[in-house]
């Protein structure tokens, strides 16, 4: 690569990937030839730790720089408010901007695509004109106002049903294709001075899992899809037991769907190579979270922070960076700072209150990558750094007590007959602060856990007392001093009878004819 700053960035999330799935990270299945390529020209990081397991805080987390209990996007307050958006500060620069995403959070009902100037959203939870009417507006009421709270989580959940419905069965087909189309067809057609942004979700490795003919022959020739288990639920409320071959084969369709999207995401980097827009590009892709198969007992990517829901692949190109690897710690929410660093725009937001000011202590291209005792106005994940112990670095997760998953956990547990305990780990929230060689994970429901990564990667042992961990433990803790304290207490008191007296009678019936209301 040269030494001019590229002019455009391409930012893909390859979301609910694993890193120990992709051939650039030492696979042994052939999943992603097109990232082996890619990773001999870009910096592959080794360390890179998602805020949270789950895609809406993820995604508000790199589009504003901000922890997910700063910017407020999580389970409660399903939409992000009150900050400004990367695309916002990008498309205000003067750069052309697009999101193609087949994610149903990444839509303008939670206002994650603020900001771009083109979007659109392959795979919607419910359709826009009843997400601009009054469902949208009952959703801001029951945000604005503490007694409506559980009428908030129902409305949550019929993004869920929705979602289960629509990802399933005859509408599973593959929204990748169209948003790489749909992607290239915004590069052609930007004509801007100082150039574009993209960013592009890719949403295949999510359950439920049907790919493509070609890669399923070739990854699960033996598996059917109708046939395993899809639903993690069933498996993690103890209704449904899943054997060593069925994992194989749920494995085998998991690297299937990598596949199909490694295939398509080297065609649009062929693509950009072929019409000389490859050099000029500075290129991110990640994942932003990953998934279990049975490891630890669990399926899917909720009740936990163990290392393979937020230790995520992440490679750069840029010419700041070495084509290498690279094992220091990185966190996902970096990006936001890299990317105004790669497009030149280091002044944002100065002197506005909505906006996070660039940061070089948090960009990867930066030399004061990380040297958080030169940040102007530390925030909580840096200051929290800084009062450790000398010369140790942590990134930190924070996972709120999830709605929509132990909503169709107790209806699963309900079906069969089985009390879930109040200590069960559904219903906890966790924070964890990860370091290289510890980690601390803290709940409010179910013990603690503290896990020595250098000796026990696989976080099968967890230690109860270690220098290492004890040093991660006094990180969270003055992680958890700066936002606000520690989640000790059990969160939540159950059902609010009266939740839905500010409902007016259209969003009633609405819930009634979305199966919420009787």
């Amino acid at each position: 690569m040269g030494n001019e700053r590229p002019s455009n960035v391409l930012f893909v999330v390859l979301d609910t990937v694993r890193k120990d799935r992709l051939t650039p990270y030492g696979y042994d299945r052939p999943t992603t030839p097109a990232l082996a390529t890619f990773a001999e020209e870009a910096t592959t990081f080794e360390s890179a730790v998602a805020p949270a397991p789950w895609t809406l805080p993820v995604h508000a987390s790199m589009f504003t720089g901000l922890y997910p209990s700063q910017h407020g996007a999580d389970q409660g307050s399903p939409y992000l408010e009150g900050a400004t958006t990367l695309a916002s500060t990008l498309s205000a620069a003067g750069y052309d901007t697009a999101c193609y995403s087949s994610n149903a959070w990444i839509t303008p009902y939670t206002n994650l695509t603020d900001g771009f100037d083109d979007h659109d959203s392959f795979f919607e939870v419910m359709p826009r004109d009843l997400l601009s009417g009054p469902l949208a507006r009952a959703w801001q009421l029951v945000n604005d106002d503490d007694r409506l709270r559980e009428l908030a989580s129902r409305i949550v959940r019929i993004g869920a049903r929705a979602h289960e419905r629509l990802a399933s069965g005859d509408g599973a087909d593959s929204k990748t294709p169209a948003v790489v189309d749909r992607t290239r067809e915004f590069i052609e057609g930007s004509d801007g001075d100082r150039g574009w942004f993209a960013f592009v979700n890719l949403m295949d490795a999510h359950l439920p899992y049907h790919p493509p003919s070609e890669q399923r022959e070739r990854f699960a020739p033996d598996a059917d899809p109708a046939s395993v288990c899809q639903n993690s639920k069933e498996y993690n409320s103890g209704t449904r037991d899943i054997g060593p071959e069925e994992w194989r084969a749920i494995r085998g369709l998991y690297d299937a769907e990598i596949a199909h999207i490694d295939a398509e995401l080297g065609r649009l980097f062929e693509w950009l190579r072929e019409t000389g827009r490859w050099e000029e590009t500075t290129v991110v892709v990640c994942a932003d979270h990953g998934e279990l198969h049975g490891e630890h007992d669990l399926y899917g990517h909720e009740f936990a922070l163990y290392d393979e829901l937020i230790n995520v692949p992440l490679l750069v190109k840029h010419p700041s960076l070495e084509a290498d690897r690279r094992t220091d710690l990185v966190e996902l929410l970096d990006l936001y700072h890299t990317t105004l660093d790669a497009l030149d725009v280091p002044d944002h937001g100065r002197g506005t209150d909505d906006a996070v000011d660039y940061d070089p202590t948090r960009s990867l291209l930066s030399d004061e990558y990380r040297e958080f005792e030169a940040a102007a106005e530390p925030d909580p994940g840096q200051r929290a750094v800084l009062e450790s112990e000398p010369d140790t670095d942590y990134a930190f997760v924070e996972y709120a007590q999830p709605v929509i998953e132990l909503h169709h956990l107790e209806e699963k547990a309900a079906e069969a007959g089985i009390d879930l305990p109040e200590d069960h780990r559904a219903y906890s929230r966790m924070r964890a602060a990860r370091g290289l060689d510890a980690k601390y994970v803290r709940a409010d429901r179910i013990p603690d856990e503290g896990f020595r990564l250098d000796a026990d990667p696989d976080e099968r042992s967890p230690i109860e007392s270690d220098d290492a961990v004890d040093a991660a433990e006094r990180a969270l803790a003055l992680f958890e001093r700066e936002t606000g304290g520690a989640w000790t207490d059990p969160d939540g008191d159950g059902v609010d009878g009266a939740a839905l007296d500010g409902a007016d009678e259209e969003t009633r019936e609405r819930l009634r004819e979305l199966g919420y209301l009787e």
